[in-house]
Protein backbone atom coordinates (compact mmCIF):
# COMPACT_ATOMS: atom_id res chain seq x y z
CA UNK A 1 0.00 0.00 0.00
CA UNK A 2 2.85 2.35 0.72
CA UNK A 3 3.90 2.32 -2.95
CA UNK A 4 0.41 3.13 -4.26
CA UNK A 5 -0.15 6.80 -5.05
CA UNK A 6 -2.87 8.75 -3.28
CA UNK A 7 -4.44 11.12 -5.75
CA UNK A 8 -4.32 14.76 -4.69
CA UNK A 9 -5.45 16.31 -7.95
CA UNK A 10 -1.93 16.89 -9.26
CA UNK A 11 -1.02 14.75 -12.28
CA UNK A 12 2.19 12.76 -12.12
CA UNK A 13 4.08 10.74 -14.70
CA UNK A 14 4.78 7.01 -14.51
CA UNK A 15 6.86 4.42 -16.24
CA UNK A 16 5.19 2.19 -18.82
CA UNK A 17 3.83 -1.10 -17.49
CA UNK A 18 2.74 -4.26 -19.34
CA UNK A 19 -0.79 -4.56 -20.76
CA UNK A 20 -3.07 -7.53 -20.10
CA UNK A 21 -4.73 -7.61 -23.50
CA UNK A 22 -5.90 -5.35 -26.29
CA UNK A 23 -9.49 -5.10 -25.08
CA UNK A 24 -8.51 -3.77 -21.67
CA UNK A 25 -5.68 -1.52 -22.78
CA UNK A 26 -5.79 1.92 -21.23
CA UNK A 27 -5.06 5.03 -23.23
CA UNK A 28 -3.77 6.91 -20.20
CA UNK A 29 -0.21 8.18 -20.27
CA UNK A 30 0.65 5.69 -17.56
CA UNK A 31 -0.23 2.77 -19.87
CA UNK A 32 -2.08 1.01 -17.07
CA UNK A 33 -2.89 -2.60 -17.79
CA UNK A 34 -6.67 -2.19 -17.26
CA UNK A 35 -9.04 0.60 -18.24
CA UNK A 36 -11.03 0.34 -15.00
CA UNK A 37 -14.15 2.06 -16.31
CA UNK A 38 -14.40 -0.04 -19.47
CA UNK A 39 -13.54 -3.22 -17.59
CA UNK A 40 -15.94 -2.43 -14.76
CA UNK A 41 -18.85 -1.81 -17.13
CA UNK A 42 -18.67 -5.46 -18.16
CA UNK A 43 -17.26 -7.22 -15.09
CA UNK A 44 -18.10 -5.02 -12.10
CA UNK A 45 -16.27 -1.96 -10.81
CA UNK A 46 -13.17 -2.42 -8.67
CA UNK A 47 -13.24 0.25 -5.99
CA UNK A 48 -11.17 -1.50 -3.32
CA UNK A 49 -7.40 -1.61 -3.81
CA UNK A 50 -7.28 -5.03 -2.15
CA UNK A 51 -9.49 -6.40 -4.95
CA UNK A 52 -7.37 -4.60 -7.54
CA UNK A 53 -4.31 -6.48 -6.27
CA UNK A 54 -5.98 -9.76 -7.25
CA UNK A 55 -6.74 -8.54 -10.78
CA UNK A 56 -3.70 -6.51 -11.76
CA UNK A 57 -0.06 -7.34 -11.01
CA UNK A 58 0.68 -3.63 -11.52
CA UNK A 59 -1.81 -2.37 -8.98
CA UNK A 60 0.77 0.03 -7.52
CA UNK A 61 0.49 2.19 -10.65
CA UNK A 62 -3.14 3.15 -10.06
CA UNK A 63 -4.18 6.36 -8.34
CA UNK A 64 -6.27 6.12 -5.19
CA UNK A 65 -8.56 8.49 -3.31
CA UNK A 66 -7.14 10.30 -0.25
CA UNK A 67 -8.37 7.46 1.98
CA UNK A 68 -5.63 5.29 0.46
CA UNK A 69 -8.06 2.47 -0.31
CA UNK A 70 -10.66 3.62 -2.87
CA UNK A 71 -9.56 3.13 -6.49
CA UNK A 72 -10.32 6.12 -8.71
CA UNK A 73 -12.57 5.36 -11.69
CA UNK A 74 -11.81 6.68 -14.23
CA UNK A 75 -8.12 7.13 -13.62
CA UNK A 76 -7.20 10.82 -14.06
CA UNK A 77 -4.80 11.57 -16.89
CA UNK A 78 -1.61 13.60 -16.63
CA UNK A 79 -3.21 16.44 -18.62
CA UNK A 80 -3.83 19.50 -16.45
CA UNK A 81 -6.97 20.22 -18.52
CA UNK A 82 -8.58 16.99 -17.35
CA UNK A 83 -11.77 18.03 -15.42
CA UNK A 84 -10.96 15.39 -12.81
CA UNK A 85 -8.00 17.58 -11.80
CA UNK A 86 -10.12 20.66 -11.19
CA UNK A 87 -10.44 21.86 -7.60
CA UNK A 88 -13.23 20.73 -5.30
CA UNK A 89 -14.66 24.26 -5.33
CA UNK A 90 -14.65 24.61 -9.11
CA UNK A 91 -16.33 21.24 -9.63
CA UNK A 92 -19.09 21.97 -7.15
CA UNK A 93 -19.73 25.49 -8.40
CA UNK A 94 -20.25 24.05 -11.88
CA UNK A 95 -22.49 21.34 -10.43
CA UNK A 96 -24.63 23.93 -8.65
CA UNK A 97 -24.90 26.04 -11.81
CA UNK A 98 -26.09 22.96 -13.73
CA UNK A 99 -28.50 22.03 -10.93
CA UNK A 100 -29.91 25.58 -10.79
CA UNK A 101 -30.48 25.50 -14.56
CA UNK A 102 -32.15 22.08 -14.21
CA UNK A 103 -34.54 23.71 -11.73
CA UNK A 104 -35.99 25.98 -14.43
CA UNK A 105 -38.08 23.80 -16.81
CA UNK A 106 -40.46 22.20 -14.30
CA UNK A 107 -40.69 25.45 -12.34
CA UNK A 108 -41.78 27.27 -15.49
CA UNK A 109 -44.16 24.47 -16.44
CA UNK A 110 -45.81 24.50 -13.01
CA UNK A 111 -46.08 28.30 -13.19
CA UNK A 112 -48.20 27.90 -16.31
CA UNK A 113 -50.44 25.35 -14.60
CA UNK A 114 -51.30 27.75 -11.76
CA UNK A 115 -52.03 30.72 -14.06
CA UNK A 116 -54.61 28.91 -16.23
CA UNK A 117 -57.66 30.52 -14.61
CA UNK A 118 -56.61 34.19 -14.86
CA UNK A 119 -55.39 33.58 -18.41
CA UNK A 120 -58.68 32.01 -19.48
CA UNK A 121 -60.53 34.98 -17.98
CA UNK A 122 -58.32 37.50 -19.79
CA UNK A 123 -58.53 35.81 -23.19
CA UNK A 124 -62.14 34.62 -22.96
CA UNK A 125 -61.17 30.98 -23.43
CA UNK A 126 -61.97 27.86 -21.45
CA UNK A 127 -59.30 26.60 -19.02
CA UNK A 128 -59.12 23.40 -21.08
CA UNK A 129 -58.21 25.39 -24.19
CA UNK A 130 -55.55 27.39 -22.34
CA UNK A 131 -54.23 24.10 -20.98
CA UNK A 132 -53.09 23.16 -24.52
CA UNK A 133 -50.08 25.42 -23.98
CA UNK A 134 -49.29 23.53 -20.80
CA UNK A 135 -49.51 20.14 -22.51
CA UNK A 136 -47.23 21.29 -25.33
CA UNK A 137 -44.72 22.65 -22.83
CA UNK A 138 -44.61 19.40 -20.85
CA UNK A 139 -44.17 17.33 -24.01
CA UNK A 140 -41.21 19.45 -25.11
CA UNK A 141 -39.49 19.06 -21.73
CA UNK A 142 -38.92 15.42 -22.60
CA UNK A 143 -38.20 15.76 -26.31
CA UNK A 144 -35.73 18.59 -25.77
CA UNK A 145 -33.43 16.48 -23.60
CA UNK A 146 -32.90 13.94 -26.39
CA UNK A 147 -31.85 16.73 -28.77
CA UNK A 148 -29.56 18.22 -26.11
CA UNK A 149 -27.41 15.13 -25.67
CA UNK A 150 -27.20 14.49 -29.42
CA UNK A 151 -26.07 18.05 -30.13
CA UNK A 152 -23.65 18.02 -27.19
CA UNK A 153 -21.98 14.90 -28.58
CA UNK A 154 -21.06 16.90 -31.68
CA UNK A 155 -20.81 20.56 -30.65
CA UNK A 156 -19.66 20.13 -27.04
CA UNK A 157 -21.35 20.42 -23.64
CA UNK A 158 -20.88 24.12 -22.85
CA UNK A 159 -22.08 25.77 -26.09
CA UNK A 160 -25.26 23.67 -26.11
CA UNK A 161 -25.89 24.64 -22.48
CA UNK A 162 -25.25 28.31 -23.25
CA UNK A 163 -27.28 28.65 -26.45
CA UNK A 164 -30.25 26.65 -25.15
CA UNK A 165 -30.40 28.74 -21.97
CA UNK A 166 -29.98 31.95 -23.98
CA UNK A 167 -33.00 30.95 -26.06
CA UNK A 168 -34.91 29.96 -22.93
CA UNK A 169 -34.49 33.51 -21.60
CA UNK A 170 -36.18 35.27 -24.49
CA UNK A 171 -38.90 32.63 -24.86
CA UNK A 172 -39.68 33.01 -21.14
CA UNK A 173 -39.86 36.77 -21.68
CA UNK A 174 -42.19 36.09 -24.60
CA UNK A 175 -44.53 34.19 -22.28
CA UNK A 176 -44.61 37.15 -19.89
CA UNK A 177 -45.28 39.68 -22.65
CA UNK A 178 -47.59 37.70 -24.94
CA UNK A 179 -50.72 39.63 -25.87
CA UNK A 180 -52.66 36.72 -27.39
CA UNK A 181 -53.12 33.09 -26.51
CA UNK A 182 -51.60 31.87 -29.76
CA UNK A 183 -48.42 33.88 -29.12
CA UNK A 184 -48.31 32.66 -25.53
CA UNK A 185 -48.70 29.02 -26.58
CA UNK A 186 -45.91 29.32 -29.17
CA UNK A 187 -43.51 30.81 -26.62
CA UNK A 188 -44.50 28.19 -24.01
CA UNK A 189 -43.78 25.28 -26.36
CA UNK A 190 -40.43 26.75 -27.44
CA UNK A 191 -39.48 27.48 -23.85
CA UNK A 192 -40.17 23.89 -22.84
CA UNK A 193 -37.82 22.63 -25.55
CA UNK A 194 -34.90 24.93 -24.72
CA UNK A 195 -35.23 25.23 -20.93
CA UNK A 196 -34.75 21.49 -20.42
CA UNK A 197 -31.06 21.61 -21.37
CA UNK A 198 -29.63 20.93 -17.88
CA UNK A 199 -32.48 18.66 -16.86
CA UNK A 200 -32.11 16.40 -19.88
CA UNK A 201 -28.31 16.65 -20.09
CA UNK A 202 -27.20 17.41 -16.54
CA UNK A 203 -25.79 13.96 -15.81
CA UNK A 204 -23.21 14.45 -18.59
CA UNK A 205 -21.54 17.08 -16.43
CA UNK A 206 -21.72 14.89 -13.31
CA UNK A 207 -20.03 12.04 -15.14
CA UNK A 208 -17.31 14.32 -16.55
CA UNK A 209 -16.47 16.02 -13.26
CA UNK A 210 -16.59 13.29 -10.64
CA UNK A 211 -15.20 9.83 -9.99
CA UNK A 212 -17.51 6.83 -9.93
CA UNK A 213 -17.57 6.55 -6.13
CA UNK A 214 -18.75 10.20 -5.91
CA UNK A 215 -21.43 10.22 -8.59
CA UNK A 216 -24.45 8.99 -6.62
CA UNK A 217 -24.07 11.85 -4.13
CA UNK A 218 -23.70 14.41 -6.92
CA UNK A 219 -26.68 13.01 -8.84
CA UNK A 220 -28.57 13.33 -5.57
CA UNK A 221 -27.82 17.08 -5.49
CA UNK A 222 -28.80 17.58 -9.13
CA UNK A 223 -31.96 15.45 -8.77
CA UNK A 224 -33.11 17.39 -5.71
CA UNK A 225 -33.34 20.56 -7.83
CA UNK A 226 -35.28 18.65 -10.50
CA UNK A 227 -37.74 17.12 -8.02
CA UNK A 228 -38.23 20.36 -6.07
CA UNK A 229 -38.91 22.55 -9.10
CA UNK A 230 -42.51 21.51 -9.90
CA UNK A 231 -43.47 22.33 -6.30
CA UNK A 232 -41.73 25.68 -5.99
CA UNK A 233 -43.53 26.83 -9.14
CA UNK A 234 -47.06 26.59 -7.67
CA UNK A 235 -45.79 27.72 -4.27
CA UNK A 236 -44.41 31.06 -5.51
CA UNK A 237 -47.01 31.58 -8.23
CA UNK A 238 -49.93 31.11 -5.84
CA UNK A 239 -48.63 33.98 -3.73
CA UNK A 240 -47.89 36.15 -6.78
CA UNK A 241 -51.28 35.87 -8.48
CA UNK A 242 -53.10 36.52 -5.20
CA UNK A 243 -52.01 40.18 -5.50
CA UNK A 244 -50.48 40.60 -8.98
CA UNK A 245 -51.26 39.88 -12.62
CA UNK A 246 -50.30 36.46 -13.97
CA UNK A 247 -47.66 38.08 -16.20
CA UNK A 248 -45.59 38.90 -13.10
CA UNK A 249 -45.18 35.17 -12.38
CA UNK A 250 -43.61 34.66 -15.80
CA UNK A 251 -41.51 37.80 -15.37
CA UNK A 252 -40.05 36.22 -12.22
CA UNK A 253 -39.38 33.02 -14.17
CA UNK A 254 -37.64 35.07 -16.87
CA UNK A 255 -35.39 36.72 -14.28
CA UNK A 256 -34.52 33.31 -12.82
CA UNK A 257 -33.61 31.98 -16.27
CA UNK A 258 -31.50 35.06 -17.02
CA UNK A 259 -29.69 34.65 -13.69
CA UNK A 260 -28.79 31.07 -14.59
CA UNK A 261 -27.43 32.31 -17.92
CA UNK A 262 -25.25 34.85 -16.10
CA UNK A 263 -23.97 32.11 -13.78
CA UNK A 264 -23.10 29.96 -16.79
CA UNK A 265 -21.18 32.82 -18.38
CA UNK A 266 -19.27 33.37 -15.15
CA UNK A 267 -18.62 29.83 -13.93
CA UNK A 268 -19.64 27.02 -16.33
CA UNK A 269 -16.95 25.16 -18.27
CA UNK A 270 -16.60 22.70 -21.11
CA UNK A 271 -16.25 19.37 -19.31
CA UNK A 272 -15.86 16.94 -22.21
CA UNK A 273 -12.46 15.24 -22.13
CA UNK A 274 -11.58 12.48 -24.58
CA UNK A 275 -9.83 9.80 -22.53
CA UNK A 276 -9.36 7.59 -25.58
CA UNK A 277 -6.52 9.74 -26.91
CA UNK A 278 -3.11 8.34 -25.86
CA UNK A 279 -1.13 10.78 -23.75
CA UNK A 280 1.76 10.78 -26.20
CA UNK A 281 -0.61 12.03 -28.93
CA UNK A 282 -2.52 14.52 -26.80
CA UNK A 283 -0.31 17.62 -27.46
CA UNK A 284 -0.66 17.03 -31.20
CA UNK A 285 -4.38 16.14 -31.31
CA UNK A 286 -5.73 18.43 -28.62
CA UNK A 287 -6.03 22.16 -29.31
CA UNK A 288 -5.61 24.75 -26.57
CA UNK A 289 -8.56 25.47 -24.32
CA UNK A 290 -9.05 28.84 -26.05
CA UNK A 291 -10.69 31.96 -24.68
CA UNK A 292 -13.72 32.14 -22.44
CA UNK A 293 -16.03 33.52 -25.11
CA UNK A 294 -14.82 30.97 -27.66
CA UNK A 295 -15.67 28.11 -25.31
CA UNK A 296 -19.08 29.56 -24.48
CA UNK A 297 -20.26 30.08 -28.05
CA UNK A 298 -18.63 26.87 -29.29
CA UNK A 299 -15.97 28.04 -31.76
CA UNK A 300 -13.23 26.40 -29.68
CA UNK A 301 -15.11 23.10 -29.45
CA UNK A 302 -15.65 23.21 -33.21
CA UNK A 303 -11.90 22.82 -33.68
CA UNK A 304 -11.92 19.55 -31.73
CA UNK A 305 -15.22 18.13 -33.06
CA UNK A 306 -13.30 15.22 -34.60
CA UNK A 307 -12.58 14.02 -31.04
CA UNK A 308 -16.28 13.41 -30.41
CA UNK A 309 -18.64 12.12 -33.11
CA UNK A 310 -19.70 12.92 -36.61
CA UNK A 311 -23.10 14.60 -36.77
CA UNK A 312 -24.75 11.37 -37.93
CA UNK A 313 -23.12 9.39 -35.12
CA UNK A 314 -24.22 12.00 -32.58
CA UNK A 315 -27.83 11.81 -33.78
CA UNK A 316 -27.85 8.01 -33.48
CA UNK A 317 -26.40 7.93 -29.96
CA UNK A 318 -29.71 8.33 -28.07
CA UNK A 319 -31.34 5.50 -30.03
CA UNK A 320 -28.36 3.19 -29.58
CA UNK A 321 -28.73 3.70 -25.85
CA UNK A 322 -32.50 3.19 -25.78
CA UNK A 323 -32.30 -0.24 -27.46
CA UNK A 324 -30.22 -1.50 -24.54
CA UNK A 325 -32.74 -3.65 -22.59
CA UNK A 326 -31.80 -2.37 -19.14
CA UNK A 327 -32.20 1.26 -20.23
CA UNK A 328 -35.54 0.59 -21.92
CA UNK A 329 -36.87 -1.23 -18.85
CA UNK A 330 -35.60 1.52 -16.55
CA UNK A 331 -37.42 4.19 -18.52
CA UNK A 332 -40.65 2.19 -18.51
CA UNK A 333 -40.38 1.72 -14.76
CA UNK A 334 -39.74 5.42 -14.15
CA UNK A 335 -42.63 6.45 -16.40
CA UNK A 336 -45.03 4.25 -14.44
CA UNK A 337 -43.71 5.54 -11.12
CA UNK A 338 -43.28 9.28 -11.70
CA UNK A 339 -46.39 9.95 -13.82
CA UNK A 340 -48.54 10.33 -10.72
CA UNK A 341 -46.63 13.41 -9.61
CA UNK A 342 -48.59 15.20 -12.31
CA UNK A 343 -51.73 13.36 -11.26
CA UNK A 344 -51.43 14.86 -7.81
CA UNK A 345 -50.54 18.35 -9.00
CA UNK A 346 -53.46 18.53 -11.43
CA UNK A 347 -56.13 17.40 -8.94
CA UNK A 348 -55.00 18.49 -5.48
CA UNK A 349 -55.98 22.15 -5.85
CA UNK A 350 -59.47 21.09 -6.98
CA UNK A 351 -60.10 19.19 -3.78
CA UNK A 352 -58.37 21.70 -1.51
CA UNK A 353 -60.51 24.58 -2.78
CA UNK A 354 -63.71 22.56 -2.20
CA UNK A 355 -65.42 21.76 1.12
CA UNK A 356 -64.40 20.88 3.76
CA UNK A 357 -61.00 22.49 3.14
CA UNK A 358 -61.96 25.59 1.09
CA UNK A 359 -58.36 26.75 0.69
CA UNK A 360 -57.58 30.05 -0.99
CA UNK A 361 -54.52 30.77 -3.19
CA UNK A 362 -52.29 31.56 -0.22
CA UNK A 363 -53.29 28.45 1.70
CA UNK A 364 -52.53 26.34 -1.38
CA UNK A 365 -49.19 28.09 -1.68
CA UNK A 366 -48.32 27.22 1.91
CA UNK A 367 -49.49 23.66 1.31
CA UNK A 368 -46.77 23.22 -1.31
CA UNK A 369 -44.17 23.39 1.44
CA UNK A 370 -45.10 19.74 2.04
CA UNK A 371 -43.36 18.28 -1.05
CA UNK A 372 -40.49 20.75 -0.68
CA UNK A 373 -39.70 19.47 2.80
CA UNK A 374 -40.19 15.85 1.68
CA UNK A 375 -37.80 16.23 -1.26
CA UNK A 376 -35.19 17.89 0.96
CA UNK A 377 -35.45 15.00 3.42
CA UNK A 378 -35.00 12.60 0.51
CA UNK A 379 -31.90 14.50 -0.58
CA UNK A 380 -30.40 14.48 2.93
CA UNK A 381 -31.05 10.79 3.56
CA UNK A 382 -30.09 9.81 0.02
CA UNK A 383 -26.75 11.60 0.40
CA UNK A 384 -25.61 8.68 2.55
CA UNK A 385 -28.11 5.94 1.73
CA UNK A 386 -27.10 5.18 -1.87
CA UNK A 387 -23.38 4.92 -1.17
CA UNK A 388 -23.95 2.98 2.04
CA UNK A 389 -26.02 0.36 0.21
CA UNK A 390 -23.41 0.10 -2.55
CA UNK A 391 -20.57 -0.37 -0.04
CA UNK A 392 -22.40 -3.01 1.98
CA UNK A 393 -23.44 -5.06 -1.04
CA UNK A 394 -19.98 -4.79 -2.59
CA UNK A 395 -18.32 -6.09 0.57
CA UNK A 396 -20.82 -8.95 0.85
CA UNK A 397 -20.44 -10.01 -2.77
CA UNK A 398 -18.18 -12.89 -3.65
CA UNK A 399 -15.95 -10.89 -6.00
CA UNK A 400 -16.04 -7.67 -3.93
CA UNK A 401 -16.91 -5.58 -7.00
CA UNK A 402 -19.58 -2.93 -7.43
CA UNK A 403 -22.26 -4.13 -9.84
CA UNK A 404 -24.63 -1.48 -11.26
CA UNK A 405 -27.61 -3.53 -10.08
CA UNK A 406 -26.65 -2.77 -6.47
CA UNK A 407 -27.90 0.77 -7.04
CA UNK A 408 -31.46 -0.54 -7.46
CA UNK A 409 -31.61 -1.83 -3.89
CA UNK A 410 -32.50 1.65 -2.63
CA UNK A 411 -35.82 1.37 -4.49
CA UNK A 412 -36.85 -1.40 -2.09
CA UNK A 413 -36.59 1.27 0.61
CA UNK A 414 -38.45 3.97 -1.36
CA UNK A 415 -41.30 1.92 -2.85
CA UNK A 416 -43.29 1.48 0.41
CA UNK A 417 -43.20 5.25 0.93
CA UNK A 418 -44.58 5.85 -2.56
CA UNK A 419 -47.30 3.19 -2.35
CA UNK A 420 -48.49 4.06 1.15
CA UNK A 421 -48.26 7.77 0.42
CA UNK A 422 -50.58 7.53 -2.59
CA UNK A 423 -53.08 5.41 -0.67
CA UNK A 424 -53.12 7.77 2.32
CA UNK A 425 -53.54 10.83 0.09
CA UNK A 426 -56.41 9.23 -1.84
CA UNK A 427 -58.27 8.20 1.31
CA UNK A 428 -57.69 11.58 2.98
CA UNK A 429 -59.16 13.55 0.07
CA UNK A 430 -62.08 11.17 -0.51
CA UNK A 431 -63.08 10.92 3.15
CA UNK A 432 -62.33 14.54 4.07
CA UNK A 433 -59.68 13.69 6.62
CA UNK A 434 -57.64 16.47 8.16
CA UNK A 435 -55.48 18.25 5.59
CA UNK A 436 -52.35 17.35 7.56
CA UNK A 437 -53.00 13.66 6.89
CA UNK A 438 -53.28 14.42 3.18
CA UNK A 439 -50.01 16.36 3.46
CA UNK A 440 -48.37 13.36 5.12
CA UNK A 441 -49.39 11.06 2.27
CA UNK A 442 -48.21 13.55 -0.33
CA UNK A 443 -44.91 13.99 1.46
CA UNK A 444 -44.30 10.25 1.70
CA UNK A 445 -44.79 9.86 -2.04
CA UNK A 446 -42.42 12.73 -2.90
CA UNK A 447 -39.81 11.40 -0.47
CA UNK A 448 -39.94 8.03 -2.20
CA UNK A 449 -39.73 9.60 -5.67
CA UNK A 450 -36.59 11.47 -4.64
CA UNK A 451 -34.82 8.27 -3.55
CA UNK A 452 -36.05 6.38 -6.62
CA UNK A 453 -34.88 9.04 -9.09
CA UNK A 454 -31.29 8.93 -7.84
CA UNK A 455 -31.23 5.13 -7.72
CA UNK A 456 -32.51 4.55 -11.27
CA UNK A 457 -30.30 7.30 -12.71
CA UNK A 458 -27.18 6.01 -10.96
CA UNK A 459 -27.97 2.47 -12.14
CA UNK A 460 -28.22 3.47 -15.79
CA UNK A 461 -25.11 5.65 -15.54
CA UNK A 462 -23.04 2.84 -14.00
CA UNK A 463 -24.36 0.43 -16.63
CA UNK A 464 -23.38 2.65 -19.57
CA UNK A 465 -21.06 5.46 -18.41
CA UNK A 466 -20.16 6.39 -21.98
CA UNK A 467 -23.82 7.21 -22.59
CA UNK A 468 -24.19 9.38 -19.49
CA UNK A 469 -26.19 12.09 -21.22
CA UNK A 470 -28.32 9.71 -23.23
CA UNK A 471 -29.49 7.55 -20.32
CA UNK A 472 -30.44 10.63 -18.30
CA UNK A 473 -32.25 12.14 -21.29
CA UNK A 474 -34.41 9.04 -21.71
CA UNK A 475 -35.20 8.89 -18.00
CA UNK A 476 -36.20 12.54 -18.16
CA UNK A 477 -38.25 11.83 -21.27
CA UNK A 478 -40.05 9.01 -19.45
CA UNK A 479 -40.83 11.33 -16.56
CA UNK A 480 -42.33 14.04 -18.74
CA UNK A 481 -44.12 11.58 -21.04
CA UNK A 482 -45.89 10.08 -18.06
CA UNK A 483 -46.96 13.54 -16.93
CA UNK A 484 -48.00 14.46 -20.47
CA UNK A 485 -50.30 11.44 -20.75
CA UNK A 486 -51.79 11.66 -17.26
CA UNK A 487 -52.60 15.34 -17.63
CA UNK A 488 -55.21 14.43 -20.27
CA UNK A 489 -57.39 12.23 -18.08
CA UNK A 490 -56.45 12.71 -14.42
CA UNK A 491 -59.09 15.31 -13.50
CA UNK A 492 -61.97 13.48 -15.24
CA UNK A 493 -60.78 10.19 -13.76
CA UNK A 494 -60.73 11.58 -10.24
CA UNK A 495 -64.14 13.24 -10.63
CA UNK A 496 -65.68 10.02 -11.96
CA UNK A 497 -64.19 7.45 -9.57
CA UNK A 498 -63.04 9.55 -6.64
CA UNK A 499 -59.55 9.93 -5.27
CA UNK A 500 -59.75 6.80 -3.13
CA UNK A 501 -60.04 4.60 -6.21
CA UNK A 502 -57.84 6.60 -8.57
CA UNK A 503 -54.92 7.04 -6.18
CA UNK A 504 -55.35 3.45 -5.07
CA UNK A 505 -54.95 2.31 -8.68
CA UNK A 506 -51.91 4.54 -9.02
CA UNK A 507 -50.42 2.97 -5.90
CA UNK A 508 -51.06 -0.48 -7.38
CA UNK A 509 -49.28 0.53 -10.59
CA UNK A 510 -46.26 1.75 -8.59
CA UNK A 511 -46.19 -1.50 -6.60
CA UNK A 512 -46.54 -3.66 -9.71
CA UNK A 513 -43.87 -1.72 -11.58
CA UNK A 514 -41.41 -2.62 -8.82
CA UNK A 515 -41.38 -6.10 -10.40
CA UNK A 516 -39.36 -4.50 -13.23
CA UNK A 517 -36.75 -3.50 -10.66
CA UNK A 518 -36.67 -7.02 -9.23
CA UNK A 519 -36.27 -8.41 -12.74
CA UNK A 520 -33.33 -6.07 -13.38
CA UNK A 521 -31.70 -7.04 -10.10
CA UNK A 522 -31.85 -10.71 -11.07
CA UNK A 523 -31.29 -10.60 -14.81
CA UNK A 524 -29.86 -7.11 -15.41
CA UNK A 525 -26.24 -8.20 -15.60
CA UNK A 526 -27.04 -11.01 -18.04
CA UNK A 527 -29.02 -8.60 -20.20
CA UNK A 528 -26.08 -6.18 -20.25
CA UNK A 529 -23.65 -8.96 -21.16
CA UNK A 530 -25.85 -10.23 -24.00
CA UNK A 531 -26.56 -6.79 -25.45
CA UNK A 532 -22.86 -5.88 -25.25
CA UNK A 533 -21.12 -2.76 -23.96
CA UNK A 534 -21.85 0.69 -25.30
CA UNK A 535 -18.95 1.87 -27.46
CA UNK A 536 -19.51 5.05 -29.43
CA UNK A 537 -17.25 5.57 -32.41
CA UNK A 538 -15.21 8.74 -32.76
CA UNK A 539 -13.26 9.95 -35.76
Amino acid sequence: MADTEKYDGVPTGREEVPKLDASSKSTDSNELDIDLETWGEEHGYILDVEVLKEVSPNWQNYKLAPDGRTVLIPQPSSDVNDPLHWSHTKKHVILLVIAATAFLPDYGSATGAVTLLPQSAEWGLSPDTVNHSQVGNVFMLGVGGVFVVALAAYFGRLPVLFWFTFTAVWTAAGCAGAGTFNAFMAFRILNGFFSTVAQGGGVMFVKDLFFLHERARKINIWASFVILSPYFGPLFTAFIISTQKWQIAFAVYTIMTALCLVLQIAFAEETFFNRKIPEVDRPRKTPGIGGRVARLIGTEQWKSRHQRNTFAQACLRPFRVLIKPTVALSTIYYLLTFAWVVGINTTLSIFLTSPPYEFGPRQIGFYYFTPVVAALLGEIIGHWLHDAIARVLTRRSKEKKLEPEYRLTAIAFSTPFMVVGLVVLGFALERSWHYMIAALGWGMYVFGIMITTVAITAYCLDSYPEGSGEVAAWINCARTTGGFVVSYFQVKWANKMGTEATFGIQAAVVAASYLIVVFLQIYGKRLRERSGPLRFKTD
